[in-house]
């Protein structure tokens, strides 16, 4: 089986990414007089900006099992869970390493906010348990399809069971991955659910990507489960508790917001899997396969990270709606052009790199036969 590469996951994950340039941009910065529901654009703005993170989420979790599905399918699975393990980790380090603040550490001031969860942090130990649910379900797709599904419906469903979590007794650096208690943006619970039925999708994606007409289906899928989900997931949690007189079902359907991303986050999908053709090797690409620098670099020029300037510091809730909108813009810009030089500045490096150690290994060489003959 040779599953077909899924040209349209670059674009939604560039969609996401620049979404979030601008969300963070606008948030950071805007003047608090101008969040006011009152407003129809900002109204608009933040319902949009609510899709991001589930969009990061679903899509994070779709990539990286259908890779690890197709290295399966290649009997080379080995190397893409070495990989997809070091990679955990290191997004789980360079989340820490982001809020870290050096110089406030070297004048001896010390406190705990750097242990806060961020998005890097929640999608590192994600992967790390969609590893480990595939180790234990890889013999077959199937059940790993019904395993993600499950969890990612448990999950959903429970959310007022966890809503106000506090773990006062559990120490501060696990605690934080489950409780939002302490500052954390991003937690496990609610959010291991997107990247579960991102790695759902994926595991209907390798069986079916080259079946007749799958494209079709996919896309009329994608429109009628995200327009269901928007239009009758509450009255469908409603009727459970109807049904069942379960009490949860009718906390799940008075708060449900999880459910109603989920479905924008399939509509997003939809829209961008039936332009896929016109994206291919486009700079939409491009920016998708560099979505992890481009959060570094935006994150250290917003927040300062390291040394504790940045835009926050100097402009923090102080623009006005129009400065805000051409600066955002301004600032994906430039983010994206520091991200594509940096990556130009690297190929350069590894270019030489590789020219040197191919100087080297013969003069190596050389050196151990003399050693021999001598």
């Amino acid at each position: 089986m040779k599953p077909n590469r899924l040209y349209f996951i670059d674009a939604v994950r560039a969609f996401a990414i620049l979404m979030m340039l601008q969300g963070h941009f606008v948030d950071t910065l805007l003047n608090p007089i101008y969040r006011d529901d009152s407003y129809m654009a900002y109204t608009i703005w933040s319902y949009f900006r609510g899709i991001t993170a589930p969009t990061f989420f679903t899509i994070s979790g779709l990539v990286f099992l259908y890779l690890l599905l197709k290295a399966h399918a290649k009997g080379s699975d080995k190397q893409r869970l070495r990989k997809g393990a070091t990679r955990g980790v290191m997004l789980i380090g360079i989340g820490y390493a982001l809020r870290i603040p050096f110089f406030s550490w070297l004048n001896g001031s010390f406190d705990t906010y750097f242990l806060v969860i961020d998005v890097l942090q929640c999608i590192g130990l994600s992967l790390l348990l969609l590893i480990g649910l595939y180790l234990i379900c890889r013999r077959n797709s199937y059940i790993l399809s019904i395993v993600l599904l499950g969890i990612g419906c448990l999950i959903f469903i429970t959310e007022p069971l966890y809503r106000e979590l506090t773990l006062n007794n559990v120490p501060l650096i696990f605690a934080n991955y489950l409780s939002n208690s302490n500052g954390s943006v991003f937690t496990m619970l609610p959010w291991f659910g997107y990247v579960a039925f991102g790695g759902f999708l994926a595991t209907l994606f390798f069986r079916n990507s080259q079946k007749k007409y799958f494209k079709q289906i996919t896309l009329t899928a994608f429109f009628a489960l995200g327009i269901i989900l928007l239009m009758y997931s509450t009255t469908i949690l409603h009727e459970l508790f109807y049904l069942t007189h379960v009490e949860l079902f009718e906390r799940a359907a008075n708060y449900n917001y999880l459910f109603l991303r989920l479905g924008n986050v399939l509509l997003y999908f939809g829209f961008f899997y039936l332009l896929e053709r016109f994206m291919k090797q486009s700079i939409v690409t491009r920016i998708g396969e560099t979505t992890l620098n481009i959060y570094i670099v935006h994150f250290i020029i917003i927040y300062g990270s390291f040394i504790g300037i940045g835009l926050k510091y100097f402009y923090y809730k102080s623009l006005e709606p129009w400065e805000a909108v051409f600066g955002a813009i301004a600032f994906i810009v430039a983010v994206c052009i520091i991200v594509f030089h940096i990556g130009k500045t690297n190929a350069f490096i590894y270019k030489y790199l590789r020219k040197m150690l191919h100087l080297i290994k013969p003069s190596q060489a050389n050196t151990s036969k003399n050693t021999d003959e001598d």
